[in-house]
């Protein structure tokens, strides 16, 4: 089996834990003479440690073990604004589950490549999360993997969280994961929701029992800080956001239906109108 991807995770929140401490201390001596004496860098990083540890509502350690879907052509955005989110959770493993038979790079839909770490059959069966990105066309084609689609379902069945960012959802529809819960997805395929018996909510993150989806790609930021909150809590959750500098300020309102420009809206509503038929012709019947 692979090992598992587990993240240098270079932040105040890593060099609080004990043995995170211990190897940034030797790290240390190795390769700076002139840093300042080991006991006193650990000092410093313990009561940094222990003002964390005492704010209440959040968890600092757990051991989650989280799946990530990846597939040829896949929006690059989706996945990788939850793994940062996902991989800041101390003591979290995150497992890149590649569609193909080896782990050769998938490439996303605009041409960048992400490194699996391993494959659907060497992915661990019992899952605190379960996530599936999504796409346009490469979306289309894993719906109709067999074996993508029966692992889906396989891990779903277990997993304490069965996820989706984009159009993610339908990969979890496809799966049979979504039938009478309540789901969001890109404004472009939610509404084809209600082919997988999923009640479509236009919301940027809906959460229905053990199933939590995020709208349209940049809504992942805002779905990976949610579910970190659910499983560390509150506070840990705004210690990710604050390392991650999460304080949008878009210099357009553009991001929605509603507050695009009309002209915009009504052209690009039109270039993916084909998509919602697509994904019709291939959703698996009720």
């Amino acid at each position: 089996m692979t090992t598992p991807y587990r993240p240098d995770r270079r932040s105040l929140l890593a060099f609080g834990a004990g043995a995170a401490v211990s190897s940034f201390v030797a790290l240390g001596d190795a390769l700076a003479q002139t840093a300042p004496a080991p006991h006193e860098r650990r000092i410093g990083d313990e009561a940094a440690h222990t003002r964390f540890d005492e704010i209440p509502d959040l968890q600092m350690m757990g051991a989650e073990q989280i799946a990530m879907l990846i597939y040829p052509g896949f929006t690059a955005l989706d996945l990788v604004g939850p793994h940062y989110m996902f991989a800041s959770m101390m003591g979290a493993t995150v497992h890149l589950v590649t569609t193909g038979q080896d782990l050769a790079p998938v490439p996303s839909d605009l041409g960048l490549a992400i490194q699996p770490t391993v494959t659907l059959q060497d992915c661990p069966a019992e899952l605190d999360i379960l996530f599936a990105p999504g796409g346009l066309a490469g979306t289309l084609e894993v719906m109709k993997d067999q074996r993508a689609m029966a692992f889906m379902a396989d891990r779903g069945a277990r997993a304490r969280h069965i996820t989706s960012v984009c159009t993610g959802s339908l990969v979890l529809g496809q799966a049979g994961l979504l039938k009478g819960r309540r789901a969001t997805s890109h404004w472009a395929a939610i509404h084809v929701l209600d082919a997988f018996g999923a009640t479509a909510v236009h919301e940027r993150v809906v959460t229905d029992g053990p199933v939590t989806t995020g709208a349209g790609v940049s809504a992942g930021l805002d779905f990976g800080l949610a579910l970190i909150a659910r499983l560390r809590g509150v506070n840990y959750a705004k210690a990710i956001q604050l390392q991650a500098e999460y304080a949008p300020e878009p210099p357009f309102q553009a991001g929605t239906l509603a507050t695009a420009p009309p002209d915009v809206a009504s052209a690009m509503a039109g270039m993916l109108a084909p998509f919602e038929g697509q994904v019709r012709a291939i959703a698996r019947p009720l």
